[in-house]
């Protein structure tokens, strides 16, 4: 807390087209909160430099900043645009060829030209030494580091700048990668090395090899990274501990995300939907479609009793066709396609329109931005539409440049025989399409009805479509919250300190003791997880734990995740814990057996609080609805046709008023899409409950 009694935290957001800034104030003996926010234009590669470009245009002060958490996409971008480092991997004797035997199921299964992705590491970079140990982690046959002197060599001359390490069976006792790792760092310093140990501790030797590779390989990149901002931040007066957003919705420190970054892989998106979950427990809307579109992506999230499901079965580069990479590594559990702001529409060779998954990204960007791009996007179809404000673009910084989207419908129009405004239509419906698909995979794919949730939408183009895609979907109610183009910046400065453990271990309930002995070694779990943070001087009493059980029927694959309460033992409160199962199990696979039910292992999910903000009522001032408008303007609704719709400015708009659409409303980094019949109430936080007619028009 600064001298003059004022908390200010600041959280960045590095996305594929934007970089984000959300700033706070907080008066401790009023409780006012002053906020700003900022966007610029990412500037990839250098994604440390828009993180101090963003923050020089917010004007902060950085020495007077307590809190600073951040969330970057550049482990993704490392991965998918192949930046990391020369990567090599040291594996059990006979396992080399893991990554290239992966897993047998053919994503594209009658397409006998498929060929398997090529691995991270080439097989003359993967290599073996001898030792063995059993499942259950006693030692089979000692490991031998006599030829490693030699090995490191071979890798020495080859170039190669990282090093993964990852054993057979090491999940259920790490001793020999332990030994393993320290013999590298011993007769090599300068190599960046990772062991598997240190990322995750459950079975599936492919994905735990995979995830090790990946991480490997872009340790080097993210911690380059992370040392450029940590060094520009102090250089420019910031003296507070710096925070990174991780995938499990949590951040950590900067130390912590420095040795396994893989963590950080989905860290942008993990936030907005934190924020989502945070926002609906306080506004009372536990159960949630999360969706956010971005200028690259959109992505989306199901939220139950306010809560985001954390996996570790998460794939980079996965789709219909291609079978993608594993990483074993807690990320919440959501679904992405190419689809947003930017995404590029173009026609295929038998003249079909498509939308996505390319992108305009900022440079050049959409066409509407005068930067010399000729490629029609979702956002200059919006435009056409009416739907974007062109004296407003970009909250006013940019003029929008409508003679190169008329040049560009032009074009797309000669070749489909369509009038321009017809393919304007039709882009912005393609791109609907594309979202709904992607939000009944989190809904009706898992189990649950999207007619009993409500659609919460933000990132810069979250509101231009929800209303439309909640009608395709049957919700009756959009929430876009305040400050929704900055929402997953936002999310981080709501965030707690997290780590999530999983923890495979073997039980066969049926046994005498084995539920007893469970109990204890859970236990000894736990303890471990709460010691984590002790050792970085965090009070044991500001450390939360929650435990998911990992559940099977016998003889099955898959686990189910089963939350245990704070009061439940395994041993005491097991046939409880076995119905909860049951019915979680029903309800993902619409059946249940009659068959012993055995435990896999644990989920541990370490919380400990660090300040984080919560937002206050907006104030009332007596303002007039009127005083927000800002007249009106002809809009097109696409499936409802032209409609004159009254345009309104979300600043001036205060808790309580309410209007109807067709309306538009106006703010600095997004545009609220509202449709005709759709009745609007602003509450206590400036967030719009935007309410469906009944009928869905």
């Amino acid at each position: 807390m600064g001298m003059d009694g004022k908390i200010v935290r600041v959280a960045t957001d590095v996305g594929g087209t934007f970089t984000d800034l959300v700033y706070f104030e907080t008066d401790t003996a009023t409780g006012q909160q002053h906020i700003r926010t900022a966007k610029v234009d990412t500037t990839a590669p250098n994604f440390a430099e828009g993180v101090l470009n963003v923050i020089q245009k917010a004007d902060i002060a950085l020495e007077k900043v307590d809190f600073l958490a951040h969330g970057t996409t550049v482990v993704i971008n490392a991965l998918t645009e192949r930046r990391g480092v020369k990567t090599a991997l040291i594996t059990t004797s006979g396992f080399r060829d893991i990554l290239e035997i992966a897993r047998a199921n053919r994503p594209d299964y009658f397409n006998l030209k498929w060929v398997k992705p090529a691995p991270f590491v080439p097989r003359y970079l993967r290599l073996e030494v001898n030792g063995r140990l059993h499942t259950d982690g006693r030692e089979r046959e000692p490991l031998d580091l006599s030829t490693l002197p030699e090995l490191l060599n071979t890798l020495r001359c080859e170039g190669v700048e990282a090093v993964a390490i990852c054993l057979l069976h090491a999940y259920a006792n790490p001793v020999h990668e332990q030994a393993l790792l320290a013999e590298v760092r011993r007769l090599w310093p300068d190599v960046s090395v990772v062991a598997s140990h240190q990322i995750t501790r459950e079975w599936r030797e492919y994905e735990r090899s995979s995830t090790t590779v990946l991480s490997a390989y872009v340790q080097p990149i993210a911690a380059r990274y992370l040392d450029e901002l940590q060094a520009g931040l102090r250089n420019a007066g910031y003296q507070a501990p710096l925070y990174i957003m991780q995938s499990n919705c949590g951040v950590d420190s900067l130390a912590h995300a420095r040795q396994t970054p893989i963590t950080m892989v989905e860290s942008g998106p993990a936030s907005g939907f934190w924020a989502a979950a945070e926002l609906g427990r306080l506004i009372d809307e536990p159960n949630l479609l999360g969706l956010d579109i971005g200028g690259t992506t959109a992505k989306c999230a199901l939220i139950q009793n306010g809560q985001v499901s954390i996996k570790t079965d998460y794939w980079i580069e996965r789709d219909s066709t291609h079978a993608g990479y594993p990483i074993m590594v807690p990320v919440v559990d959501l679904v992405e396609i190419g689809n947003g702001g930017g995404s590029i529409a173009w026609v295929d060779d038998f003249d079909k329109l498509h939308v996505g998954p390319q992108s305009a990204g900022a440079l050049p960007g959409p066409a509407a931005y005068g930067n010399g791009g000729e490629h029609i996007t979702t956002t200059d179809a919006n435009l056409a539409l009416g739907r974007i404000n062109p004296d407003y673009f970009c909250g006013g910084e940019l003029t929008a440049d409508q003679g190169a989207v008329a040049r560009g419908l032009d074009l797309l129009s000669e070749r489909l025989q369509l009038p321009p405004i017809e393919i304007a239509r039709g882009i912005v419906r393609l791109a609907n399409d594309n979202m709904v698909n992607a939000l009944k995979l989190v809904s009706l794919s898992r189990g649950h009805d999207p007619r009993e949730l409500t659609l919460m939408a933000f990132g810069g183009g979250g509101a231009l479509h929800a209303v439309a895609l909640a009608q395709e979907l049957g919700v009756k109610k959009v929430i876009v919250p305040r400050s929704a183009a900055v929402f997953s910046a936002w999310g981080m400065t709501l965030s707690d300190l997290r780590r999530d453990l999983f923890i495979n271990r073997f039980v066969d309930t049926t046994q005498p003791a084995a539920l007893a002995d469970t109990q204890c070694a859970l236990e000894t779990l736990m303890h471990a997880a709460r010691e984590q943070f002790v050792a970085e001087n965090m009070a044991p009493a500001q450390v939360q734990l929650q435990v998911f059980a990992k559940l099977r029927y016998q003889n099955q694959e898959h686990s189910v995740e089963v939350a245990l309460n704070s009061h439940e033992a395994i041993a005491e409160h097991w046939p409880a814990i076995e119905q909860r199962f049951h019915a979680l199990y029903e309800q993902h696979y619409t059946y249940r057996l009659q068959a012993p039910v055995e435990i896999v292992g644990f989920h541990l999910i370490a919380v400990a609080e660090i300040g984080k903000l919560i937002p206050q009522a907006l104030p009332v001032t007596g303002r007039t609805l009127q005083a927000a408008s800002k007249g009106q303007r002809n809009v097109d609704f696409a499936l409802q046709g032209v409609h004159q719709a009254a345009l309104y400015d979300y600043a001036l708009l205060e808790p309580n008023m309410t209007f109807c659409g067709p309306a538009i409303v106006e703010d600095s980094g997004t545009t609220v899409v509202i449709h005709p019949g759709n009745h609007v109430r602003v509450d206590h936080l400036g967030n719009l409950h935007i309410t469906l007619d009944g009928n869905g028009a």
